[in-house]
């Protein structure tokens, strides 16, 4: 027992100290250089490319998220193979194994190389940021990380999707630069059309000037058109533009402030309703 101890002793004198040391110096280097990425990508990201402080914030956190994470794998597997080394492990042999092992695994490395080329184009052309609200197809969310490989997305429910870049056909960005207020309100066949928009019209205006939603709203939602003849009513259509992630919020106070001034104005907007013609009977 005592010369196991002393073995031990004497392997921990000779390589703990040393793979410390490595584990130590790649800690340091990790923090060291994810400051420095930090700071030149601050300074590289040029204001003039963006209409915001928001939008040029969501690169930069973009960019640096991507960079310290993959010079952070790079940094401890390097440290790891340091680390093996230091205690005796050959590890020209466990290159080699890893080599025929990515030969053996060819067919399924290609979904991975597919997501990292597809993961570098959606980064360089910047089609989304974190912190944007994206929609995938049918999966829709907030863009909570971005990887080399993948997007990881929280729906409202609180869901998290994880999707894998070479799996996106079509993104779909519901915060860049500015968003919209579409908004479609049904009126009475039997209501003052221009009365309607009028009252469409100021609550819009009122809603852009309030302080407590105007730094939310780029423009005033305003009357746009009749959109359609509805069963029960006219269809009239409402849009205004918004700052990035508020045209939700703009749009439900727009909601409560017209079911106000319409009811105040005794307007209606009409339920759904089918109207029966009945024929005359032959007597």
């Amino acid at each position: 027992m005592d010369t196991l101890t002393h073995a031990a002793y004497l392997w921990l004198e000779a390589h703990a100290l040393r793979v410390a040391l490595i584990a130590l110096i790649a800690f340091v280097a990790h923090r060291g250089l994810g400051l420095f990425l930090e700071r030149a990508i601050r300074g590289m990201v040029s204001s003039r490319n963006f209409q915001s402080r928001e939008a040029e914030r969501k690169r930069e956190d973009t960019l640096i998220r991507i960079g310290s994470t993959s010079a952070g794998i790079l940094i401890w597997l390097t440290a790891l193979l340091m680390a093996l080394e230091e205690v005796g492990v050959a590890i020209g042999p466990l290159l080699a194994a890893a080599g025929v092992a990515g030969l053996a695994f060819g067919f399924g490395g290609q979904y991975l190389i597919r997501d990292l080329i597809s993961g570098m184009f959606i980064i360089l052309e910047n089609q989304y940021r974190i912190g944007d609200v994206v929609c995938f197809d049918a999966t829709c969310g907030l863009v909570e990380d971005i990887t080399l490989r993948m997007t990881t997305l929280r729906d409202l429910d609180g869901t998290v999707h994880h999707v894998p870049h070479g799996e996106v056909k079509r993104v779909s960005n519901l915060s860049k630069d500015y968003a919209r207020v579409n908004l479609d309100v049904r009126i009475s066949y039997a209501a003052d059309l221009d009365r309607v928009i009028a009252v469409v019209n100021k609550v819009g205006a009122a809603l852009a000037e309030d302080p407590a939603w105007s730094e939310h709203i780029v423009k005033a939602p305003q009357f746009l058109r009749v959109d359609d003849f509805g069963e029960s009513g006219i269809v009239i259509k409402i849009l205004g533009d918004t700052k990035p992630l508020k045209q939700w919020d703009v749009s439900g106070e727009l909601r409560r402030r017209l079911k106000r001034a319409l009811d105040k104005e005794k307007i209606d907007i009409p339920l759904p309703q089918l109207v029966i013609h009945q024929g005359k009977s032959r007597g």
